[in-house]
């Protein structure tokens, strides 16, 4: 009954446009959009969360489309997830993840962590192989890893000789707490 109550609550804040207001660019971080979310997710959700992710970028190399994993305990799958595009609230859903379901998401402590997603961008941009390449979208995860909460960053860049196609270069992993690269798994030759 509660789990209907609260689904009809966050569908009635969509169509008011109540806490989904649109954030600007400049506000439209992962840990913005969790702050959002938080306004109209079942509060034995709140700031429960076991991952975010995106969408690959377009445009630009912050993403518009934003996924948050709530950790919600009323929930079949005990996953809510709120979908922000452009900063705005499109879709709340419960998603059916078996396997988290039978193991037990591993929630992220997010308040504690330091490197937000335009600070983990920043910091992968210094990385000395993606100076001279022209990257054109990225694509962001975070989640609780043996080395603790970590941001991996997909990076695609244009082939060379070729501006108007773009290829998948790799993956860069940081620390969402301290902001130091743990691993960089990319292949900038493909964009060759």
């Amino acid at each position: 009954m509660k789990s209907r109550f609260f689904s009809t609550l966050a569908l009635l804040a969509l169509a008011l446009g109540g806490p989904g207001q649109r954030l600007s660019a400049a506000q439209m971080t992962a840990f913005a959009l969790v702050k959002e979310g938080d306004k109209i997710i079942p509060p034995q959700a709140k700031d429960r969360i076991t991952q975010i992710h995106s969408e690959k970028s377009t445009g630009s190399l912050a993403p518009d489309v934003w996924h948050i994993d709530y950790y919600d305990p009323t929930a079949a799958f005990k996953t809510t997830e709120v979908t922000f595009v452009a900063g705005k609230v499109k879709e709340i859903t419960r998603p059916k993840h078996w396997f988290t379901s039978l193991t037990g998401a591993r929630q992220l402590d997010w308040k504690k962590l330091k490197i937000n997603s335009d600070h983990a961008l920043a910091i992968a941009l210094k990385e000395p192989t993606l100076k001279n390449l022209h990257l054109r979208a990225t694509q962001f995860w975070l989640e609780r890893t043996a080395n603790g909460s970590t941001w991996k960053i997909r990076f695609w860049a244009a082939r060379l000789g070729k501006p108007d196609q773009t290829v998948d270069i790799g993956d860069l992993h940081l620390s969402a707490k301290t902001g130091e690269i743990l691993k960089t798994d990319l292949h900038t030759q493909s964009a060759d």
